[in-house]
C-alpha cells in the first residue's frame, strides 16, 4: 500500500517551509496541487523537481481513481493547496477519505494555517474557537448563521475577500455590538496588516476595498450576552409563525425584532436576523412564483 501525506505549506512567506515538508515533496512520486502555477513557485524556489498534478473543486473527483491506482502501487502522494493546511477552506477532503477507505497510510506533515496564526495574535482568549471560513453569499442565511453565535462562548474565524471585507465587517458589527477582533491580511507577507479593535472601528478602518486575502477573528460572547439558560416564551415553530405574520401586515424587521424581544429571551439582534432570513425567504417565494 501507498502513503499519502497533505503538507502544509507557507500562507506567505516562503522561509516557513518546513525540512520536512520539502522533504516530503522531493521524495514524491506525485504532487496533487490545488494550483500547479502557485505550487511551482514554491517548488522551484527549493528547486525541487517534482511532477505537480492539478487538484481543484472542479476535478477532485475525476482525479481519485489515478491517484488510488497510484497509491495501490505503492507510490507516494504529497498533498498541497495553494497556501497554509490543505482541506481548511481548500479542496482535498475527497481524496483523503478516499484513501483512508482503500486501506492507505495518511499522515500529516503539519506547517502553516492562516485560522491559527490570526488567533495567536488577536489579543484576547482565543479558545475554544470556531472556524467559518467563507459566510454564506446571501444576506438572510449570512444573519442567520451569525446569529446562531451571538450568546455561544466561541472565538470565531472568518476567511474574507479584499471585494467584501469592509461590508462584511459592517455586518458582524451590527449584529455583535461592542465585541472586539482581529482583522489579518497578507499575513506573513511583504504588506502584512493587523488590526485589532472593537468590529465598529475594523468596518470604519476597511470601508474602502483593500488589496490581499484576510482573516478576521471575532470575540466570543461574554458572560452578559449568554441567553441559553432563560426560558423562552416562544417556541421555534410559534416564533416562524409570528414572524410571518407580522412581516404580512407590512411591518419593518426592527420593529418586528423590538416587539418579539419583550416576548422572548432571545437577544434583539438574533430575532432580527431571524426577520431578515423570513423575509429573505418570502421574497424570492414571491419573485419564483411571479416567473412561472
Amino acid at each position: 500500500m501507498g502513503i499519502l501525506r497533505v503538507v502544509a505549506t507557507p500562507i506567505g512567506n516562503l522561509e516557513d517551509v518546513s525540512p520536512r515538508a520539502l522533504r516530503t515533496l522531493r521524495e514524491a512520486d506525485r504532487v496533487f496541487a490545488e494550483d500547479t502555477r502557485r505550487t511551482r513557485i514554491l517548488l522551484d524556489r527549493y528547486e525541487i523537481a517534482a511532477k505537480a498534478v492539478s487538484l481543484h473543486e472542479h476535478n477532485e473527483a475525476s482525479r481519485i481513481d489515478g491517484a488510488l491506482a497510484l497509491l495501490r502501487d505503492g507510490g507516494s502522494i504529497a498533498l498541497v493547496s495553494d497556501a497554509g493546511t490543505p482541506l481548511i477552506s481548500d479542496p482535498g477532503a475527497r481524496l483523503v477519505a478516499a484513501a483512508v477507505d482503500d486501506g492507505h497510510q495518511v499522515e500529516p506533515i503539519p506547517g502553516p494555517s492562516a485560522v491559527l496564526s490570526a488567533l495567536s495574535i488577536a489579543g484576547f482568549a482565543v479558545t475554544p474557537f470556531t472556524f467559518l471560513g467563507f459566510l454564506p453569499r446571501t444576506k438572510g442565511a449570512r444573519a442567520e448563521l451569525l446569529a446562531s453565535y451571538l450568546a455561544r462562548p466561541e472565538v470565531l474565524v472568518i476567511f474574507e475577500s479584499p471585494r467584501r471585507v469592509g461590508a462584511t465587517l459592517a455586518e458582524l458589527a451590527a449584529c455583535f455590538d461592542a465585541r472586539r477582533g482581529c482583522v489579518a491580511r497578507e499575513l506573513t507577507k511583504r504588506h502584512e496588516e493587523v488590526v485589532r479593535g472593537s468590529l465598529a472601528e475594523l468596518a470604519g478602518h476597511f470601508e474602502d476595498e483593500a488589496r490581499g486575502e484576510f482573516t478576521i477573528v471575532i470575540e466570543g460572547a461574554g458572560d452578559q450576552e449568554h441567553h441559553s439558560d432563560a426560558p423562552t416564551l416562544l417556541d421555534d415553530a410559534a416564533l416562524q409563525e409570528t414572524i410571518e405574520a407580522l412581516l404580512s401586515e407590512g411591518r419593518r424587521p426592527r420593529e418586528i425584532a423590538a416587539e418579539l424581544a419583550t416576548r422572548t429571551s432571545m437577544p434583539r439582534k438574533q430575532l432580527y436576523a431571524k426577520v431578515v432570513s423570513a423575509k429573505d425567504a418570502a421574497n424570492q417565494g414571491e419573485a419564483s412564483g411571479e416567473s412561472e
